[in-house]
């Protein structure tokens, strides 16, 4: 859509919404992500008071389901209502096409960043020490959640599931004898399954660029709820604490954040308890990764999809692969 036809369509949505019929709609911007389209703008009431909010709309032509299923970010979001998790509320949410030809979402824009590119250079070493321990205090809040406030994410499909589903995807990657250990990291992934970890509402990607702090260092929300799910919730305990492993990398992250032992630590103070061992969810991350890295990587490579930083990471894809194998044991 158009930016011209998105401003045109928003401004009798604001104006229902806000029960203002004078309200007026400005600064239409393309916002972030790659899992649906994303936009920025500013309602402009009758009084003249200003606010911004940030809109979400499914890609047009897919079926709505998976990442493209808005409701499920919608559940997710509003089930964190009174559980002291940080988020941007969801204003407006709807199926009806009436406004957007598309289902939709509305929050309103907080005045913060993520951690990605220079933002974190503003902030102390110990700054970044106390917002990665608001993070993993929010990442236990969100394990927390309710089973019963979930009911649309539907059930956990399998570990199984979980493991061989990154195999069409390892098929088609560039750079294969990077992953030459991966038909004996999913074997001792298959083998070593903790069937007794906690099952509840986990983030699906929960990384420092999916956190929206203030200028002050204020964890403000918990961002991006694409691949959010019901399912082990240490998933996100060992995707966070891999990517903060240096032993998992092998080119140059350039983090200034917080090694995983601190993370993990943190984490389970917040929960008050350890019932769980992270190794086999650090191990799926990574190998999950380096999979994810070599099938983009093909994409860049073939022109199907520009992104030269897949590049700069290849270096990791078989120290991935190494890691995993450590962290499993064999």
């Amino acid at each position: 859509m158009e930016l011209d036809e998105l401003q045109a369509r928003l401004v009798p949505f604001v104006r229902e919404k806000l029960g203002d019929p004078g309200a007026a709609v400005e600064n239409v911007k393309k916002g972030p992500g790659h899992a649906g389209f994303s936009y920025f703008f500013d309602a402009v009431l009758s009084n003249g008071e200003r606010r911004a909010y940030f809109l979400r709309l499914p890609p047009p032509g897919v079926k709505l389901e998976g990442t493209a299923d808005l409701m499920r970010q919608v559940t997710a979001v509003r089930a964190l209502e009174g559980t002291g998790v940080p988020h941007a509320p969801i204003l407006w949410a709807g199926t009806e096409p009436d406004w957007f030809g598309l289902p939709y979402f509305v929050q309103p824009r907080l005045p913060g960043d993520t951690l990605k590119d220079d933002y974190p250079l503003q902030f102390s070493d110990a700054q970044l020490r106390d917002m990665a321990r608001q993070a993993m205090v929010a990442l236990a809040g969100i394990h927390r959640v309710p089973r019963e406030r979930l009911g649309y994410l539907g059930d956990f499909w399998g570990y199984e599931f979980d493991v061989t589903r990154w195999d069409r995807f390892y098929e088609r990657a560039a750079e294969q004898e990077l992953l030459a250990l991966q038909p004996r990291v999913k074997q001792l992934l298959l083998e070593k399954i903790p069937h007794e970890a906690p099952i509840g509402l986990y983030h699906g990607d929960f990384q420092w660029s999916n956190l929206l702090y203030s200028p002050a260092g204020e964890l403000l929300a918990v961002i991006d709820w694409e691949l959010c799910g019901v399912g082990p919730t240490l998933n996100d305990l060992g995707w966070v604490c891999a990517f903060s492993d240096p032993a998992a990398w092998a080119h140059d992250r350039g983090s200034r954040m917080p090694h995983a032992d601190e993370l993990e630590a943190w984490y389970w103070e917040a929960m008050g308890g350890q019932p769980g061992d992270i190794r086999w969810f650090k191990a799926l991350a990574v190998y999950k990764f380096a999979i994810i890295s070599g099938f983009n990587l093909m994409l860049h490579r073939r022109g199907k999809r520009h992104d030269p930083h897949w590049e700069e990471i290849k270096p990791s894809m078989q120290a991935n692969m190494e890691y995993a194998l450590r962290m499993l044991g064999g």
